[in-house]
């Protein structure tokens, strides 16, 4: 899962992570945070080609700090096991790092806080692949959709100055209270080993318009 084309190292990238997480810490500003037990920041490989996004942190979540550790956690391991991809080797966040109160929907002030941090986690992992889970991660990439339309169909979105391929998905709680979206889901997430392969030659052919841009950033620095 890693992504060998990345500019930063895995190490590098760790390190601007958790640099990242610990601003959040002491991020006063931040609207869930008096309420929350902890910050859910994210975890998992730093140079894996896959972020998953969910929605918000539960209860068990935010009592762990970690994102995707209840029910519906269990439901994604089992899903991504499916697909053979070990959890350990994606990374997985939220639209929003500390629990909604009664695991309420987030509201959009509080969606708009968080985002430069979601941001700039975006930047640093420098996924080829996003999963959004839930119709609030799907809404930051693809605005005025409806996820019963899209799920499971890829779209490329520019982030960045980069591609990226956009997968929605129904989040894995809604699966475990309905079993259409169950169904779904699992049928959604057989397509991401294919969609793994179309990312990298996406790669591939965008690899030297990307180049060159840099190679130009890098010639305008030395005139300044």
């Amino acid at each position: 899962m890693s992504n060998n084309t990345s500019v930063a190292s895995q190490s590098e990238k760790r390190k601007r992570l958790e640099e990242l997480k610990e601003r959040m810490r002491k991020d006063e500003n931040l609207p869930l945070r008096k309420e929350a037990s902890n910050l859910v920041f994210g975890e998992g490989n730093p140079d894996s080609k896959i972020l998953f996004i969910g929605e918000g942190p539960g209860f068990w979540e935010d009592q762990k700090g970690i994102p995707f550790v209840g029910n519906a956690g269990a439901f994604l391991n089992q899903l991504l096991s499916m697909v053979s991809i070990p959890r350990s080797e994606v990374f997985i966040t939220n639209v929003v790092h500390h629990r909604p109160p009664n695991n309420r929907d987030p509201l959009p002030n509080e969606l708009a806080a968080y985002e430069p941090y979601l941001d700039e986690i975006i930047r640093i992992i420098e996924p080829q692949i996003i999963v959004t889970l839930g119709r609030f991660s799907m809404a930051k990439f693809l605005p005025g959709e409806t996820i019963s339309k899209v799920h499971g169909r890829e779209r490329v979105i520019e982030f960045g100055g980069r591609k990226i391929i956009v997968l929605p998905m129904y989040h894995p709680a809604a699966g475990l209270r309905n079993q259409s979206i169950k169904e779904k889901l699992i049928s959604d997430f057989r397509k991401i080993p294919s969609i793994i392969e179309k990312s990298q030659k996406m790669v591939e052919r965008y690899a030297p318009e990307e180049s060159l841009s840099q190679k130009r950033q890098i010639e305008q620095m030395k005139l300044l």
